[in-house]
Order: C-alpha cells, then sequence, then structure tokens
C-alpha cells in the first residue's frame, strides 16, 4: 500500500471522532483507493512498456524506410540509365530505317537519272555533228540550209536543257528526302511526290531484282490543293508505303501458286500491280477539307489475325534481316503528327489498300 495512504489508516484506527462504522467506511475506502492506485500504476508501467517499444519498433522501421529509400533512389537512377539507352537504340533504329528507305530510294534514282542524261548525251553528239554540218553550209554561203540547221540545233539544245532539268528534279528529290528534316512545314505539291516516288521505288526494286516486274499507275486529283508537311517525312511514308506494296506483290509473284477464289491457279497469270490514288475532300476534316492519299496492290492481303498489329513498332512478317518492323509505326506517327489519320483496307487473296488523310488547314 501507498506509504501515505497508511499514514492515514493509522490515523483513521487511531481516532477516537469516528463511530465504529464510519471507520469501516473510511478503512474501505482506503482499500478501494489502493486498489484504484494499483491499477494504475500497473497501467502507467504498461504504457511505459509499450511506449518504450514502440520507440524501439519506430527507429528500426525510420531505418528501413531509409534503406528502401535508398533503393529507391538506386533503381531511379537504374531506370534514367535504361531509358536513356532505350531513347539511344530508338533513335539509332529510326535512323537505320531512313538510312534504309534511302538505300532503296538511291537504286531507282539512280535508274531514273540515266534516262535523261543518255538523252543528254545524245542529243549533245547528235548537235556536235549538226555543227560541222553547219560549219559546212557556212563555207558555201547557203543561207536557207544554215537556217534549217539551226532550227534542229535550237530543239535539240531545249531538249537537252528539259532533260537536264528532269535529272537535276530528280538530284533535288533526292536531296530533299534524304536531308535531316528541320521539322518546317511546306506547302507541297503530294501529286507530284506520288508520282515521283511510285516510279523511283519501282526502278529501286528492278535494281534490286532483276526478274521484279509490275504494273504501276497513278491516279491523282487535278484538284488537288499544294498542302503544309513537311516534305521529308511525308515522303518517306509514301515511300514506306509504296515499298511495302511492291515488296508483297513481287513475293506473291515469286511463290509457286496463288490462291483466288479458292481455287489454285499457276502464278504465271498472276500480273502484280500497284496503284496510287490522290483525292481532295472538301467536306473533311474542317474548313478546308482533307487529302487523301491510297496505296493500293493486288498481293496476298493481310490476315485478320495480325491485322491490329501491323502499326505497332518492330512488329514485321518480313524475313529476319530484311525488315526493321518499324516502317508502318513511324508513317503512323508521322501522319498523326500532321493531324492526320492512317488505316487499312485488306481482303485476304485479294489485296490491300492503305489510306492516309491530311487535313488541308
Amino acid at each position: 500500500m501507498n506509504s501515505n495512504l497508511e499514514n492515514i489508516k493509522r490515523a483513521v484506527e487511531l481516532t477516537n471522532d469516528l463511530s465504529d462504522t464510519e471507520k469501516e467506511n473510511l478503512l474501505q475506502s482506503i482499500k478501494d483507493i489502493d486498489k484504484e492506485l494499483t491499477i494504475l500504476e500497473f497501467k502507467l508501467q504498461r504504457t511505459e512498456k509499450v511506449k518504450r517499444t514502440t520507440s524501439v519498433l519506430l527507429e528500426e522501421t525510420i531505418d528501413e524506410l531509409e534503406k528502401k529509400r535508398a533503393d529507391v533512389v538506386k533503381a531511379n537512377d537504374a531506370l534514367k540509365h535504361s531509358l536513356e539507352e532505350l531513347k539511344a537504340a530508338q533513335a539509332q533504329l529510326i535512323h537505320s530505317e531512313k538510312m534504309a528507305s534511302l538505300g532503296e530510294l538511291t537504286a531507282g534514282i539512280a535508274h531514273e537519272i540515266q534516262n535523261p542524261l543518255n538523252f543528254v548525251n545524245n542529243f549533245a553528239e547528235v548537235s556536235v555533228d549538226i555543227l560541222e554540218e553547219m560549219n559546212g553550209e557556212l563555207e558555201n554561203e547557203n543561207l536557207e540550209n544554215i537556217k534549217e540547221i539551226a532550227g534542229d540545233l535550237k530543239q535539240n539544245l531545249e531538249k537537252i536543257n528539259h532533260h537536264g532539268k528532269r535529272a537535276s528534279g530528280i538530284v533535288k528529290g533526292m536531296l530533299e528526302h534524304s536531308r535531316s528534316s528541320t521539322n518546317e512545314k511546306e506547302l507541297t505539291d503530294i501529286n507530284t511526290m506520288a508520282d515521283e516516288y511510285i516510279r523511283l521505288a519501282y526502278h529501286g526494286m528492278r535494281a534490286k531484282d532483276k526478274s521484279f516486274n509490275a504494273v504501276f499507275k497513278t491516279e491523282l486529283d487535278k484538284t488537288l490543293p499544294k498542302i503544309k508537311v513537311i516534305p521529308q517525312d511525308i515522303g518517306r511514308v509514301l515511300l514506306n508505303l509504296i515499298n511495302n506494296a511492291f515488296y508483297i506483290v513481287n513475293e506473291k509473284a515469286k511463290s509457286p501458286l496463288t490462291s483466288q477464289g479458292g481455287t489454285s491457279e499457276n502464278i504465271k497469270e498472276y500480273k502484280p500491280q500497284v496503284i496510287v490514288k490522290t483525292s481532295y475532300l472538301p467536306s473533311l476534316g474542317g474548313e478546308k477539307g482533307v487529302v487523301v492519299v491510297s496505296v493500293a496492290d493486288n498481293g496476298p492481303g493481310i490476315p485478320d489475325s495480325i491485322k491490329e498489329k501491323i502499326f505497332q513498332p518492330f512488329f514485321t512478317t518480313k524475313p529476319t534481316g530484311q525488315g526493321t518492323g518499324l516502317g508502318l509505326s513511324l508513317s503512323y506517327d508521322i501522319v498523326k503528327a500532321h493531324g492526320g489519320t492512317t488505316s487499312v483496307k485488306s481482303k485476304e487473296g485479294e489485296g490491300t489498300e492503305f489510306i492516309i488523310q491530311i487535313p488541308v488547314s
């Protein structure tokens, strides 16, 4: 019992001022108080123990959290490093894809440039002969013949000039495609671009595979307005879609049999075909409408099982080493960055058509 309560208890027992009943009640109260004090003391001790235990646990928790924080910081640094490596790898892959398309374009350009150069060389040789003939007529002072020869010479020089400009235009197109994009939009004639790239892509395929042959044509809308785009980027989109079309019809042509209408047909009867179309839809895409470009082929078509995957990065149906799987993905992103859309229509056994829409505004 508490010492203070012991003193009070003795004082109550010794006093003569209280009756026995009062003493008994006071003594019972003292016992009750002592009991309550004992319980409170126990609770206080237990609280102190819990407090000490909690303090220890808190310190341990703080240490553990500090360790976890250090682990998170370390993991974050590792993720940043991995992200930088991924970005570098992505940039390298994109560069590889661009260089691959440039390589394919260059083969076509070499063929295309040779034609106007042959004309230039031939007309230049003929012009030398004409000049020699003119010198002979000058000695004879035959003015009428001289005038006639001069007219022929003028026509030849005009043809040389025309084909020289043609070769210059092809080189300019190559430089436009290969140079680094400035991300600046320019008014661009999509019809000219489509007409240029389908021929260059065709001759590029011919340069790689002499056995390759296909019908290719353009159906270009003469009312098509020029639109503001980044020429190099849209050029890569068109070239990629056209190259893919030529590749797939060539693969079908190489297969021993093709199936049409549920029957097998000798592949010799199959004629590969690629068509590039343009059209202007003034009622779509806002106030000024949209320009639509489609690249269609009569290849084997795209199976429904992979149709949703074709625009995913790194997805390709080409054999290992023949495709990065980035062509369609990059094309999709480029068109999207121009505010446009890319879609595909395909039916197995009949062909595929890729359609891009770019707003005029």
